[in-house]
């Protein structure tokens, strides 16, 4: 080697550490109380109730109703239930089919309706 020339020598790298960042977990406060939900009070009327629809014949519409209280042609019923809610007057009743004007307490009789019924809908008097 000639004088005066060095040789290079690569500056030494150093090594980098990497920290670890931590991560920061928030807590939502949680109140300790609980949402109540206010429930509407239902007002069932127990008082009025004539019967319940047993059956429905659609091409004829006329229900099948089990009455729990007594009924006369020219009473004003409604008659409600999951889907059906509709007030009508009553203009024919029948029994095994004849035409009655008075039905009793525990009687099946066929009613002509406006609108379509379902089982379990409830009959009123109004």
């Amino acid at each position: 080697m000639a004088k005066g020339k060095k040789k290079k020598v690569a500056p030494k790298k150093k090594a980098i550490k990497k920290r670890a960042v931590k991560k920061k977990i928030i807590k939502k406060k949680v109140s300790k109380k609980k949402p109540t939900l206010k429930a509407k009070p239902t007002r069932k009327i127990k008082e009025n109730i004539i019967g319940e629809v047993t059956h429905y014949f659609p091409k004829v519409r006329a229900a099948v109703i089990k009455l729990k209280a007594p009924l006369t042609t020219g009473d004003v019923v409604k008659i409600k239930g999951h889907t059906t809610d509709f007030q009508q007057n009553i203009t024919s009743m029948q029994i095994d089919h004849v035409p009655i004007n008075q039905a009793k307490k525990g009687q099946e009789i066929g009613l002509l309706v406006d609108s379509r019924v379902r089982q379990h809908d409830i009959v009123y008097k109004v």
